[in-house]
């Protein structure tokens, strides 16, 4: 269970980072990358994850 990041559609704006309760996303080259080994869908932290409630681009922070 993890999520990942569109690169393509990546802004770089990065609201994820902060939002992430695991330390999961980190600013990588030119856009940011969440480590699957950390990411767990913010499940007993939040009731959705936080890198694509915030993302301002739908679709970015998806499912792997």
């Amino acid at each position: 269970m993890a999520l990942k990041i569109i690169k393509s559609q990546c802004t770089a704006c990065g609201a994820c980072e902060f939002e992430c309760p695991n330390a999961a996303v980190k600013f990588k080259g030119e856009s940011y990358i969440i480590d699957a080994a950390l990411c767990t869908e913010c499940v007993g932290h939040f009731p959705k994850p936080q890198c694509a409630a915030v993302c301002p681009v739908p679709g970015t922070c998806v499912p792997v």
